[in-house]
């Protein structure tokens, strides 16, 4: 797999890939996992970066895109939902996460 780094407007999504999954350790303290916590901080204009597993469900995917697109905070996918929960630090997969601000 290409090991590479997309940089783009704040609006525009970016795809991780392998040697690029990691969430920083100050990022992390101001983290939330899960689909129910990130569509709320997303709908509250908290949400600074957001997080999407690739593989997640489409009512899950297609949601959060939509709310991320809306309140402009910048989109981040993972290519599973196992690499998206070892980024976070769990031993779960995650759908999704969002860094607050």
């Amino acid at each position: 797999m290409v090991k590479y780094k997309r940089v783009y407007a704040k609006n525009t999504p970016i795809y991780l890939t392998e040697g690029i999954l990691m969430i920083s350790e100050s990022d992390k303290l101001n983290m939330m996992v899960g689909y129910k916590q990130t569509l709320r901080a997303i709908n509250e204009g908290k949400a600074d970066k957001v997080y999407l597993a690739e593989e997640s469900d489409d009512k899950i995917r297609l949601s959060v895109e939509a709310a991320a697109n809306d309140c402009n905070a910048q989109l981040f996918y993972v290519k599973t939902m196992r690499e998206l929960g070892a980024m976070c630090g769990i031993e779960v997969g995650a759908s999704c996460a969002v860094i607050l601000k």
